[in-house]
């Protein structure tokens, strides 16, 4: 017989894998109703009792479910041993118990009998039938776990077999019966099948009659709605009382609230209300910004946070997030100790979110307030979804942890939770003695953002907005997450006051809350962490008094002991400049900056880092580069001091520092290991929604066409959507120019469509600048005096070990943090990697340091514009103009490097013919051509203009800086207070007013443009050495610039194109010769790294050249597979070797022999793998062996099988799979002749990257079909979709219309074609905007015989031998074809042409070999002539 029932609850357990021995996680039953049938499907017997509630009572959201409240339940009710016992009769028959997710129901009754003490094992034991497990692969439901089918609902099951949905009336009886029909319909199907089932074909459902559902049932009293009419009169009491909101969410509740801060901050002064809270959910990223801003607006900032508090803060074995319980600081302590509590949800509670729990409250809580929150919050949650007693344990536990600082929160958004949860919360209030306080729960600043805000929540939930939404209750596949009306808004005080017209304590209370609350500043001065100086410098006084005389005398040692070492003798140049500067940091107050920067510089150092000679401003200190931060002589080259660290304006100095990529992380554990983890962060960064982003998220949740979304997004000049629709058209003008403001003006006439585009827009204009997500800054580390909590709140990365920072970069050093930039900059590893290279080959110790600024390779180099992949120098213009200045000397190296950017880029012409004589150099004053005689006359560096102010006008050092600093950022009211002082102490200094006029007027003009020298220089310095070490070892430079880009596949095909044309052969992967990178071998040759091929993992490298190194050359596969570690190197290991050629070296097999199956069907690759592992056991065994007696079996090498080699493209494509580009040779190498002779221009598809440039020209391209489409629109109408590849670039086409119909056919993946075109005015988009056209298109194969109609034999007089004529009339005899041949005979004076009209030629491959051969011996040149 097979028992189904079914149960309605108190709720939902909060651990579904909990004992039943658990009562309270198990919730109660309400209702329990059963049938019992036999076989063939007739109803034996059946019950339908409802529980009298004894000890519990029955949830709101529950009531809503099912419909049984508990006044129905306790005049309808019967005793739980009454239920159980007449279930038990029943159950006592069955064979089977059966339902719909069968499992739930199961544990639910066994909590009662539990609770009653009786035996639970007569209902565990009976074997279960769930129609959810069992009609999984029926149902066929897609979308389930690891790819397979979802569990079906019963509606989704009852329509599968019937045909029409089953309308769950949560009723437990109507639910059985949809059951039992399903069960015994699954089971005629045999989709079910058991012994008992004989005849499935004679089962017939017998169905019960029903009582009416419990929804049709007496209707109960509903709660009312509980916002008050408009008109309600508020209470006398409350006339000049503020109202301020305490539960408040800004964009930082990452993608659940749009309001932004400042416009948060604007609308509370604006209605009048003295304080604001912001309580984001699980963090405190808006506290600084919120605080600052609120001081600044004079509203009181009360910092909060809404947590999630969970049972168990440390227990990541099962997932709970708890409830989250809104937090509020009442000062300044306060604010600390929510961000200990924020900072270890993170730290040590994170599993899915941020999490703490009851212990870390109680040891946190002073000085904060906590509410009982929104309707997810705990008490109202409990309250709603569990039941009265356990709400008011939790109640009682805040009460008693928190005393007068815990208050019942009430909301009246309208739903008629709220009014349930209010109305407890009252009782409870009365009860315990507590206060209460109105809120507004607020995710949104007006109303009329409430569509914006569904729309953010959709865009984190991945959902479409016509999707129904769901605000409370289970959600499952049919709703998605959204909230019920549209009053979850900043109400102004008068909306909260007559809202709460019938309870003005509410409104009493919360303004008690903000007159406890004080106001308080977070900004402050920058903490440095203490560093250890030795003892014989530390000073006495400095522990009385805070002094940093220790620092400063300890800096002052370690400078002059570095001068010593850099200077030799120390001028009193360089004594001055060091005593300047150690009196400005001392001043300042930064020595501590200084040493902590030199000791992980040194550390570096010595651990084999290596570290970049300097970045930024921080190399114009003398002291720097004593103590070894920097490495370029700010002396030598005018870089100045107070560029860096100005005297007069004191502030944090900002030291960059780059390291080697690789080096990197290893400086950071450095840090950390020294000051300790709980000191060293990372800085986060938020990820906000740009004009596009935004535009693109919205369109797709508001299900906009994903072609008008793309239309709209690329309309978008570079501007936000809140100034393109705040500025008006003289500014925006300005902004965008004059094409960028055409578009404007179309994407202001789509916002202003009804229609779902201008909605789009509109939306989108509310969510650009929402926190999107949240990232870690690049560079940027945070070390702190003491554990960083005690400063500012910290978050976990992903991917990282290291905490971040809750507050960004912009704000960082205003919180008082000292952030230190670590760089990675891979050309220091590629230096590196050079000089490792050149020692290995050459033997040689290269110091890059040291090379001479003198070479003149080096600077061959640049004049020849030879620079790709040289640091800095490596653009097309740059190459450019580096060819027409020929640079001699250093300083022209540092000028290009700061002139080549936007802006100062005009004045490089002038720069060149300066240099080279042809422009006359001329200085408005004779006093500027010491600073200016470097760079020609002209003003490049931003040191040029500081150090003409102090000379000409007598500016300090200080004045000179904050002039930079103001034109550099356009500061006009600076500029103009300055000038006056400039030219009268000019004229006072001797100098022509009308020439100083002109010359502030040029730098006013050029000043924002100019660059910072001291950066320029020392990334001069780094391309320079990058320059050296290709000049003078090109081999083993370009293998380290290949090793370092091994992870960008187009990057190495640049670098090995760029090898290959400076005369450095670059060889496929060899195990005989390769190492993990890239390396030279003695020949001279590149030898691709084992590292860049695909399935080669770093062990299976390290244990092949290990051994090799160790015990010599593999002799051939099976010494090889004998040596090797098989944990290493597995099957897949030599599957990838093969491929990709690296077991070429093998004489005598050839690479598809490695994948040729033997008699079983196994490759040799299999077998060698096998072989390796069999003799590495039996080797193993051996030394095992108690006699060591040798007599193991000898396993046999496998057989080599023989097979036909792989045809060319066949080898070449599997090759690029493995390495990812072609290495042995390229497809296109057989159409060599068309590529050089019939294609322009010689770029290839590569001139498209700027396809402006070659607009209107006659393009044609050869390549090769990739990844084809043939698509149709909307309109039905066919278009295709293709790429092209050639040898250095890949480029996407589309084709519509007539061009489709006209070249569909040869849109096929593989094939090579010959392309014609143009770059046109693309039809559809900007009027700046081109496409390429294409017009032709043909089999490549085809076009050499279609095209070529001569070919030009040209020889000298003086080679034309008698035998060679003989060899070209038999070669042509030998290849006879369509193409005629014309010879063309000269000598000094005169030539003759000779054109056969008997004989042509075919031009096939090999007849192009021979003569290109005598095209290498000099003995002939050769061109063709197309067809007309």
């Amino acid at each position: 017989m097979f028992l189904i029932y079914d149960t309605e609850t108190t709720g939902l357990p909060r651990d579904w894998n909990a004992p039943l021995t658990d009562s309270e996680n198990w919730p109660r039953l309400v209702q329990l109703a059963w049938q019992l049938h036999d076989a063939q499907g007739r109803l034996l017997s059946r019950g339908n009792l409802i529980v009298r509630p004894e000890g519990f009572t029955i949830p709101f959201n529950s009531t809503k479910i099912h419909g049984i409240t508990n006044e129905r339940a306790a005049a309808e009710g019967h005793p739980l041993e009454e239920v159980l016992e007449a279930f038990d009769r029943d159950l006592a028959q069955a064979r089977y118990v059966m339902g719909h997710n069968i499992g739930f129901d199961v544990n639910i009754v066994g909590a009662e009998m539990h609770r009653l003490a009786q035996d639970v094992d007569r209902l565990l034991n009976v074997p279960v039938i769930d129609s959810k497990d069992e009609a999984t692969e029926y149902c066929a439901i897609p979308g389930g776990k690891g790819g397979g089918f979802k569990w079906p609902s019963l509606t989704e099951l009852h329509t599968k077999l019937f045909g029409k949905p089953f309308d769950e009336a949560h009723d437990a009886a109507y639910d059985v019966d949809a059951t039992a029909r399903c069960f015994f319909e699954l089971c005629r199907l045999r989709v079910i099948q058991r012994p008992e089932l004989v005849d499935a074909d004679g089962i017939v459902y017998e169905a019960p009659e029903l009582e009416a559902a419990n929804f049709k049932a007496k209707p109960q009293k509903q709660p009312t709605t509980s916002i008050p009419k408009t008109g309600a009169s508020v209470s006398e009491s409350l006339e000049g009382v503020a109202f301020s909101h305490l539960h408040t969410h800004s964009q930082f509740s990452i993608l659940q609230a749009v309001s932004a801060i400042p416009e948060l901050v604007d609308a509370a002064v604006k209605q009048g209300s003295p304080a604001l809270a912001i309580t984001d959910h699980g963090n405190m990223m808006h506290a600084f910004q919120f605080v600052r801003a609120a001081n600044k607006a004079g509203l009181k900032a009360i910092v909060g946070a809404e947590l999630n508090v969970c049972r168990n803060h440390a227990d990541k074995s099962q997932k709970d997030d708890g409830y989250p319980i809104v937090f509020l600081a009442k000062n300044k302590n306060g604010y600390h100790k929510l961000a200990k509590l924020s900072s270890l949800a993170y730290t040590q509670g994170f599993y899915y979110i941020p999490r703490i729990d009851r212990e870390l409250i109680a040891q946190f809580n002073e000085d904060l307030i906590v509410t009982t929150g929104g309707l997810f919050s705990e008490v109202p949650s409990l309250i709603l979804n569990v039941g009265e007693r356990q709400a008011e344990e939790a109640f009682v536990w805040w009460k008693e942890q928190f005393g007068d600082r815990f208050f019942a929160e009430l909301n009246r958004h309208g739903l008629e939770e709220e009014q349930v949860v209010n109305e407890t919360l009252l009782r409870f209030c009365a009860k315990h003695d507590v206060k209460y306080i109105a809120a507004n729960n607020t995710y949104y600043t007006y109303k009329a953002q409430a569509d914006a805000h569904d729309i953010l929540l959709c865009v984190k939930d991945a959902a479409n907005v016509s999707k129904p939404k769901r605000y409370i209750g289970k959600r499952g596949r049919e709703f998605r997450f959204g909230f019920p009306n549209e009053e979850f808004y900043l109400k102004s005080p008068d909306e909260m006051k007559r809202l709460f017209a019938d309870l003005p304590d509410a409104i009493l209370n919360a303004a008690a809350i903000v007159d406890s609350c004080e106001s308080y500043v977070l900004e402050r001065d920058v903490l440095l962490p203490a560093f250890d100086i030795p003892e014989e410098f530390k000073d006495v006084q400095d522990e009385e008094d805070g002094g940093k005389r220790g620092e400063n005398a300890y800096l002052r040692h370690l400078t002059y002991e570095g001068a010593k070492r850099r200077y030799g003798s120390i001028t009193d140049e360089v004594r001055e400049r060091l005593d300047f500067e150690l009196m400005t940091i001392e001043n300042t107050g930064y020595p501590g900056y200084f040493l902590i920067v030199q000791d992980f510089t040194t550390a570096a150092r010595e651990m084999g880092v290596s570290v970049g000679p300097g970045r930024g401003s921080a190399a114009g200190s003398a002291v720097a580069y004593c103590i070894g931060i920097t490495n370029v002589d700010p002396i030598e080259y005018d870089l100045l001091f107070e560029r860096f660290l100005n005297p007069d304006r004191v502030s944090l100095p900002d030291i960059d520092i780059d390291f080697d990529d690789e080096g990197r992380g290893r400086v950071i554990d450095y840090v950390i290991n020294k000051y300790g983890s709980n000191q060293v962060a990372q800085i986060i960064t938020y990820g906000t929604m740009a004009a596009k982003s935004s535009v693109r998220d919205t369109a797709r949740v508001m299900e906009l066409p994903l072609s008008d979304a793309d239309r709209i997004a690329k309309l978008l000049p570079d501007i936000s959507l809140k100034k393109l629709f705040s500025l008006d058209d003289k500014a925006l003008k300005e902004k965008v120019r004059a094409e960028g403001f055409e578009l404007v003006q179309q994407i202001k006439e789509i916002a202003g469509r009804p229609g779902l585009d201008g909605q789009t827009l509109q939306t989108a204009r509310v969510l650009e600048g929402s926190v999107r997500n949240t990232g870690i800054h690049a560079c940027g580390v945070i070390i702190t005096p003491s554990d960083i909590t005690n400063y500012v709140p910290i978050a976990t990365a992903k991917d990282s070990d290291m905490a971040c920072t809750q507050f960004d970069n912009a704000v960082a050093e205003d919180a008082g943090l000292l952030k230190m930039d670590f760089l990675g900059l891979k050309t220091l590893t590629i230096i590196k990697d050079a000089v490792r290279n050149v020692k290995e080959r050459h033997g040689l110790d290269l110091d890059p340091d040291s090379f001479p600024l003198d070479d003149v390779k080096t600077y061959e180099l640049f004049q020849r514009g030879d620079t790709v992949s040289i640091f800095q120098y490596e653009s097309a213009g740059m190459q450019k103009y580096l060819k027409e200045l020929k640079p001699t000397v250093f300083a022209d190296l540092i000028a290009m490097n700061a002139l080549y950017r936007p802006g100062p880029l005009e004045y490089i012409p002038s720069f060149i013919k300066r240099k080279h004589g042809l422009e006359p150099i001329t200085y408005d004053l004779d006093a500027c051509e010491e600073y200016l005689k470097e760079t020609y006359g002209i003003t490049v560096y931003q040191e040029q203009v500081m150090l003409l102010s102090q000379k000409l006008a007598g500016f300090t050092k200080g004045e000179a800086d904050s002039l930079r600093k103001a034109m550099g950022k356009k500061k006009k009211d600076l500029i103009d207070q300055m000038k006056p002082k400039f030219v009268e102490q000019g004229v006072a200094n001797g100098h022509d007013p009308v020439k100083l006029e002109k010359i502030w007027k040029d730098w006013e003009a050029f000043a924002s443009y100019a660059f910072n020298k001291s950066h320029s220089t020392c990334y001069a310095w780094v391309a320079y050495q990058t320059a050296y070490l290709k000049a003078n070892y090109p081999a083993e430079y370009m293998a380290a610039v290949l090793s370092n880009n091994m992870n960008d596949i187009k990057q190495v095909t640049i670098g090995m194109d760029e090898a290959r044309r400076i005369g450095c052969p670059v060889l496929g992967p060899d195990v005989n010769e390769s190492a993990y990178k890239f390396r030279v071998n003695q020949e001279g040759a590149i030898r691709f790294g084992l590292g860049a091929m695909r399935g080669v993992g770093e062990g299976a490298v390290a244990t092949i050249v290990e051994n090799r190194n160790e015990n010599g050359l593999y002799r051939s596969l099976f010494d090889f597979a004998r040596r090797v570690n098989p944990k290493d190197v597995n099957k897949r290991v030599y599957e990838a070797l093969a491929l990709g050629g690296a077991f070429d070296c093998f004489e005598g097999i050839h690479r598809a022999q490695y994948f040729a199956p033997d008699e079983k069907g196994r490759t040799l690759v299999e077998l060698a793998a096998r072989y390796g592992q069999g003799m590495q056991q039996q080797a193993e065994s051996a030394q095992v062996s108690l006699f060591g007696d040798g007599d193991e079996v000898e396993i046999p090498e496998p057989t080599i099988p023989t097979c036909e080699p792989w045809e060319r493209m066949d080898q070449l494509n599997r090759e690029k799979e493995i390495i990812g580009i072609y290495i042995s040779g390229h497809p296109l190498d057989a159409f060599k002749l068309e590529i050089d002779h019939l294609c322009t221009p010689k770029e290839g598809l590569q001139v498209l990257t700027n396809a402006p440039a070659v607009k209107g020209r006659e393009l044609r391209f050869a390549g090769r079909i990739v990844a084809p489409e043939h698509r149709m629109t909307k309109n039905g109408k066919p278009f295709g979709r293709f790429s092209l590849e050639d040898y250095h670039h890949t480029e996407s086409f589309m084709l519509f219309g007539e061009d489709y119909l006209k070249f569909k056919d040869y849109l096929v993946d593989g094939w090579f074609v010959f392309v014609k075109g143009a770059v046109e005015p693309r039809r559809f988009g900007p009027d700046d905007s081109v496409e390429f056209k294409v017009k032709a298109m043909e089999l490549l194969a085809d076009v050499r015989e279609k095209m070529i109609d001569r070919l030009r034999l040209q020889v000298s007089l003086a080679s034309l031998t008698e035998d060679f004529a003989n060899l070209v009339a038999d070669w042509v005899e030998r290849h006879p074809g369509r193409v005629g041949v014309t010879l063309e005979i000269r000598d000094e004076q005169a030539g003759i042409e000779m054109s056969s009209r008997t004989k042509k030629v075919a031009l096939t491959n090999e007849f192009m070999e021979g003569v290109e051969a005598w095209a290498a011996e000099g003995r002939v040149a050769y061109r063709m002539e197309t067809k007309r």
